[in-house]
């Protein structure tokens, strides 16, 4: 009898890079319906993201449609709605009544989150590698098809390559795995940066999310307004979550320090909060936001992108989780429908349907959201537009529902009918 083999080699039907939202919401949809899936993630669980672990409905959806406990027995705090704070007024909106989505939203944090997904994704059949980071792509010279990847497994970092016939880039806005089969960000879609921190404070326990949209730096001469907002999410564990998110349209994202930003927001707070340095309970993190389809395209040479790879976050409001997660969800159901056909041209005509289906789901209203990132880069019209437009509940009620992207798209009432028309006629871009 001869010896084992080193096991060194390992091949599934999908290979999935990262275990974040998106990564793990497509390996559980593709493990649900019966395909070998590999989730490959660079870390071990649990672990830290940047991130304002406040998630709307539209994420709260996902999760129960994953099946995840999100009951507050398991660690769930819901919160009812938004609070924005700016130009003097302080309005507190409920999220809207749908039929298609919950009227709650949820908070956790992401280290515990993520694993959560990670682990759902393993019940339903994926197989997870923590601390797998992976490397190149292994690429078929005759086709110029991705057919695996390179990576590195464990403390000692032992060399090990994966086959598949598709592969899933869900490793983030970084997304070495893009860039090495040639998919770069366009420069002409919008980036935002956040940063926050966790605070020891009183207010842990809202039940409301919390948005400034007026960011002032008060460190010069003169108080300038910044392009972006700040938030504060109480997390219901003795602690919030408070942050800045930044556009890049303007001179100052790049000009500025925006962890020292951050510290003059909070030291302008009520002392009463708590946001001060004695009581912070994490070092200031700071992460990149890719909006509005930075990086296409989303299908190409068996690589499928999802989530921050693929550049989804929302440029209305910088949410990431609930396009990841969707994202994932349809990058699934094709891979699902080509796997089914029975020659390489059908499974490839099948594949080339993920990006057309992500353009029709988000092309329209993301092309909106770029208009409005221009608009309020300019910060009289931030001015002008946070000063008068709070004052008017019914105007806030339509844009909380244009921000967070809450409308029933069939039989809603006359504010969905106008947001979905518009995300109908604007270009797909």
């Amino acid at each position: 009898m001869t010896e084992p083999q080193p096991f060194t080699e390992h091949t599934a039907d999908v290979i999935v890079v990262g275990a974040g939202p998106a990564g793990s919401t497509t390996a559980y949809y593709l493990a649900k319906a019966g395909l070998d899936v590999l989730l490959l993630e660079k870390t071990a669980f649990p672990r830290e993201k940047v991130c304002g672990d406040g998630l709307t409905p539209r994420a709260t959806k996902q999760l129960v449609s994953m099946g995840i406990d999100i009951s507050e027995e398991a660690g769930w705090l819901r919160n009812k709605g938004l609070r924005i704070i700016g130009g003097g007024v302080r309005l507190q909106l409920d999220w809207p009544e749908l039929a298609a989505y919950p009227n709650y939203g949820l908070v956790r944090k992401r280290d515990d989150f993520d694993e959560q997904l990670a682990r759902q994704a393993q019940k339903a059949g994926a197989r997870l590698h923590e601390r797998c980071n992976v490397g190149a792509p292994i690429i078929d010279d005759r086709t110029g098809r991705i057919t695996g990847v390179h990576a590195k497994m464990g403390e000692e970092k032992n060399p090990v390559t994966f086959h598949a016939p598709l592969v899933v880039a869900a490793d983030g806005n970084s997304t070495r795995l893009s860039l090495a089969m040639g998919l770069h960000r366009r420069e002409d879609r919008p980036m935002g940066v956040a940063v926050r921190t966790y605070f020891t404070s009183p207010r842990h326990d809202d039940d409301y999310l919390e948005s400034w949209l007026e960011l002032w730096d008060r460190r010069g001469a003169e108080d300038r307004l910044l392009p972006g907002y700040g938030w504060v999410f109480g997390m219901g564990d003795g602690t919030s979550n408070v942050g800045l998110g930044i556009l890049d349209s303007s001179s100052a994202y790049k000009e500025l320090d925006w962890r020292e930003v951050l510290k003059a927001w909070c030291a302008s707070m009520p002392e009463e909060w708590g946001y001060t340095p004695d009581n912070m309970t994490m070092p200031i993190r700071g992460a990149a936001l890719p909006m509005a389809f930075n990086r296409q395209p989303h299908y190409t040479k068996g690589l499928l992108l999802v989530g921050d790879a693929g550049g989804m976050v929302n440029p209305f409001n910088g949410e990431g989780i609930a396009y990841a997660m969707e994202s994932g969800q349809i990058a699934a159901d094709v891979v699902v429908q080509a796997h089914a056909r029975q020659t390489p041209g059908q499974r490839e005509l099948a594949l080339q349907r993920y990006p057309k289906v992500l353009k029709d789901t988000y092309g329209g209203y993301y092309s909106l959201g770029r208009a409005f990132v221009k608009l309020i880069g300019n910060p009289k019209i931030m001015k002008i537009a946070t000063q008068r437009g709070l004052t008017h509940p019914m105007l806030m009620r339509f844009t909380l529902k244009m921000l967070a992207n809450l409308t029933d798209p069939t039989g809603g009432d006359a504010m969905d009918r106008i947001i979905n028309g518009l995300s109908k006629v604007a270009p797909k871009a």
